[in-house]
C-alpha cells in the first residue's frame, strides 16, 4: 500500500453539535456510492439485456446474486473496522487509528487471496445449487469466475469504504465507486456491445472498473492524506486489534451470509419455474438496489454516528440520531414504495423491453414496495446496534428472520397455482416486519440495563 506516513487532516466529528443535518449529509454521499455501485449490476443486466439473450439475462442476474453473497461478507466483515475507528476517534484516540487499518489490511489481504484462488473452483457447483437454467449454466459459471478472480478489488473497495465511514467521511467512498462506474458503462460496451461476450463480458468489465477505481483512489489518498499516520509507535504498539475486527465483524458477516443464502435460496425456487420468472427476478432485484437505498445509507450514517458518540460516553445522542434518522428514511420509503407498486413497470421496464419480463419482474417488486417502508425502520435499527457493538444480536435477528420466516414463506408461495411472483416476494416484507419487533423488543431490554446501571458501553473489546 502508498499509504505509510500521513499528515494530520481533519475528521468529522459526531459528538457535538446538531444531529439531522450532519446526518444527512453524512447519508447522501453513502446513497450516492451505493446508487453508482449498484449501477454495476443494473448497467450490466441493461446492456446485457439490450444486446444480449435471455439466457445473458438469467445469467447475470443468477451469478450477481452468488457474487453478492460472497461480497456481504467482506462487507459486513468490514463493520468491525468501522465500529472500532469511529469509537477510537469518539474517544479521542485518533493516534492509535493506524493500528487498525494496518491490522484490517492484513486479515481482509489475505481473504482476498484465498477467496480468488476458491470461487472460481467453485463457480460450477454454486451455479447448480442456484438451479441456474440449462440455457443459461454455462454462461453463469463463466460470469462467477471471472468475477471471482478479480475478488481482491472487491474487498480492496469495500474497506477502504469502511476506513472511510469510521472517520466519519462518505464522500471518499463516493469518489472510488463514481470511478469505477464509469469505466463500467464503458467496459459493458466495449465487450457487451462491441464483442459480444454477453455475460461474460459484463463480468470483465466489472472486474476491470474495479481495479482501475482502486488504483486512482489510492493515488488520491496518498496525496491527500489520512488524519493519522500507519507507522507511528501508538500505532504499531496498538495489539489484538485484529480479534477485536473479528468478534465485531464476523456476527455482522454471517448474518450477511445467512441472509443472502436465503435470498440465493428464493432466487433457486424461482429459477426452477422456468426462464422468465427467473429473469423477471434477476431484473426486480436490480430495481430493488435502489429502492432500498435511502434505508441503506441511513443505516450507515447511524452507525458511523453511534459508533463515534458510545466511544464518546453519550448514548444519549446516539438514540437521538437512531429516531431522527428513522424520521426521514420513514418518510422518503414512502413516496418510493408508491412509485413502485403501482408504476413499477415503468422501473422494469428501464431494464428489458420484453413485455412478459416488464409484468413478471413488477409483480415481484410490487412486494418489494412494501417491504421499503419496513426497512426504513428496520435498517436503522440494525445501524444503531453495530455502532453500539452489539453485533451478535445482529446476526441474531437476520439468522431468524431468513430461516424461519422469508424461506418457508417463499416456498409455501411457489406451490400456490397459478405462480405468483408477488404472493413469493411477500416472503421479505413478512420477514422484516419480524425483524422490527426483535429490534424493538431488544431496544427497550438495553434501555432497562441502561436504567439499571447495568450496561457499560466502553469502546467494543477494550
Amino acid at each position: 500500500m502508498c499509504v505509510i506516513i500521513i499528515p494530520m487532516q481533519r475528521h468529522n466529528d459526531f459528538t457535538k453539535g446538531p444531529i439531522a443535518g450532519p446526518l444527512i449529509l453524512f447519508a447522501l454521499p453513502v446513497m450516492g456510492a451505493m446508487i453508482l455501485q449498484s449501477l454495476y449490476g443494473a448497467v450490466d443486466l441493461m446492456i446485457v439485456g439490450k444486446y444480449g439473450s435471455a439466457a445473458d439475462v438469467s445469467a447475470v442476474s443468477t451469478g450477481a446474486q452468488i457474487m453478492s453473497t460472497l461480497t456481504q461478507v467482506v462487507v459486513n466483515m468490514a463493520v468491525g473496522v468501522t465500529i472500532l475507528l469511529g469509537q477510537f476517534i469518539g474517544a479521542g484516540r485518533i493516534s492509535e487509528a493506524g493500528g487498525i487499518i494496518r491490522s484490517g489490511m492484513k486479515l481482509f489481504g489475505t481473504a482476498a487471496a484465498l477467496m480468488s484462488v476458491a470461487i472460481p473452483l467453485l463457480a460450477k457447483p454454486l451455479s447448480t445449487v442456484m438451479n441456474a437454467p440449462h440455457e443459461a449454466f454455462d454462461r453463469t459459471v463463466s460470469y462467477v469466475t471471472i468475477c471471482g478472480i478479480g475478488f481482491l478489488f472487491i474487498v480492496s473497495y469495500n474497506l477502504l469504504g469502511a476506513v472511510f465511514r469510521g472517520m466519519g467521511d462518505s464522500k471518499t467512498p463516493l469518489l472510488s465507486v463514481a470511478i469505477a462506474a464509469v469505466f463500467n458503462v464503458f467496459g459493458d460496451l466495449w465487450f457487451v456491445r462491441g464483442m459480444g461476450l454477453g455475460a461474460s463480458g459484463a463480468a470483465i468489465a466489472t472486474a476491470l472498473s474495479q481495479g482501475i477505481s482502486i488504483v486512482i483512489c489510492l493515488i488520491v489518498i496518498a496525496k491527500r492524506g489520512l488524519p493519522f499516520s500507519l507507522t507511528s509507535p501508538e500505532a504499531k504498539r496498538l495489539t489484538g486489534i485484529t480479534g477485536r475486527i473479528v468478534r465485531l465483524g464476523a456476527p455482522i458477516a454471517l448474518q450477511g451470509m445467512m441472509v443472502s443464502l436465503s435470498f440465493m435460496v428464493i432466487m433457486a425456487i424461482v429459477n426452477s419455474l422456468g426462464l422468465i420468472y427467473s429473469a423477471g427476478v434477476g431484473v426486480a432485484e436490480k430495481v430493488c438496489s435502489f429502492i432500498m437505498l435511502i434505508s441503506i445509507s441511513f443505516s450507515q450514517a447511524i452507525s458511523s454516528f453511534t459508533a463515534q458518540n458510545i466511544g464518546a460516553g453519550n448514548e444519549k445522542r446516539a438514540k437521538d440520531a437512531l429516531l431522527c434518522g428513522m424520521g426521514i428514511s420513514f418518510g422518503v420509503s414512502v413516496f418510493i414504495a408508491w412509485f413502485s407498486y403501482f408504476k413499477g413497470d415503468v422501473l422494469t421496464g428501464m431494464f428489458t423491453s420484453d413485455p412478459e419480463l416488464i409484468a413478471a419482474s413488477w409483480d415481484y417488486l410490487r412486494a418489494y414496495a412494501i417491504d421499503t417502508l419496513l426497512t426504513s425502520i428496520m435498517f436503522c435499527f440494525v445501524g444503531y446496534f453495530n455502532g453500539c457493538g452489539a453485533t451478535g444480536f445482529v446476526m441474531m435477528q437476520g439468522i431468524v428472520s431468513a430461516f424461519f420466516v422469508r424461506i418457508p414463506v417463499s416456498w409455501l408461495a411457489s406451490r400456490i397455482r397459478p405462480v405468483s411472483l408477488f404472493k413469493i416476494g411477500l416472503a421479505t416484507p413478512a420477514s422484516t416486519a419480524l425483524q422490527i419487533v426483535l429490534c424493538v423488543v431488544y431496544y427497550f431490554r438495553r434501555k432497562r440495563q441502561a436504567d439499571r446501571g447495568r450496561e457499560n458501553f466502553d469502546i467494543a473489546g477494550d
